[in-house]
């Protein structure tokens, strides 16, 4: 990838990606305080301004490493304290608390797609080439929010620690199995490092992200990313 090409998908990209990430964790926040733990929302962490949940490294410097490296974009955000004694039925309310998290990226995906398809209006409607400059870019960053928000609904769902899918299996597990499952989580990172730079990541993740994003595609009725790159 040139870096004329590198810049043009990071200027796309960068809104959507910054969103996706950052309202994940705010939406755990915000269900938390809903039952009971009011940790992120006396912290300022129940918020949509991004900037209260970019960590730089992971919001920023690693989804372009990854993205330039193997256009795969990887990165996550400063995670919500939660504090899950404080919850009103721990076991139960976790679950929903993680779930908070894929649940937002879904309702963003589908926020991206009704803006893509309001471009598309504009596009076909409009003859005006600066209008129609426009409306193709944002046209594309909407395209990147629905792979992005899809990308990190499923990522998030595997039940590695810490992603959310782990802490509904916590929850679901008995206390002594859930004891030593999340012991797993100091190394989480690192396993899903090492799932991606050998392939098995992308090889488990894309099948159900190219199933969701061809549904809301089709939904919204809108061009695919993958159909725009041919």
């Amino acid at each position: 990838m040139n870096l004329n090409t590198a810049m043009q998908l990071i200027a796309i990209a960068a809104i959507p990606l910054i969103f996706a990430i950052t309202l994940h964790e705010a939406a755990h926040g915000w269900v938390a305080s809903k039952f009971g733990d009011t940790t992120a929302l006396m912290l300022g962490r129940v918020t949509l301004n991004p900037a209260k949940h970019i960590d730089p490294i992971g919001t920023v410097l690693f989804p372009i490493i990854t993205m330039l490296l193997s256009g795969f974009i990887f990165g996550w955000a400063k995670p919500v304290p939660v504090n899950f004694n404080h919850l009103k039925n721990p076991r139960r309310d976790a679950i929903l608390v993680a779930l908070a998290g894929p649940l937002s990226n879904f309702a963003m995906a589908i926020l991206w797609a009704i803006i893509a398809k309001l471009m598309l209006m504009v596009y076909v409607s409009d003859t005006h080439p600066i209008l129609k400059t426009t409306a193709t870019f944002i046209h594309l960053s909407a395209q990147f929010g629905i792979l992005i928000n899809c990308l990190l609904m499923v990522l998030n769902l595997i039940p590695i620690p810490p992603l959310d899918g782990s802490r509904v299996v916590s929850s679901l597990i008995p206390p002594s199995a859930a004891y030593y499952y999340e012991k797993i989580e100091p190394y989480g990172i690192w396993i899903l490092l090492a799932l991606l730079i050998f392939g098995v990541l992308g090889y488990v993740l894309w099948p159900p992200i190219h199933a969701l994003t061809s549904l809301i595609s089709s939904t919204f009725g809108i061009p695919t990313l993958q159909s725009l790159r041919r």
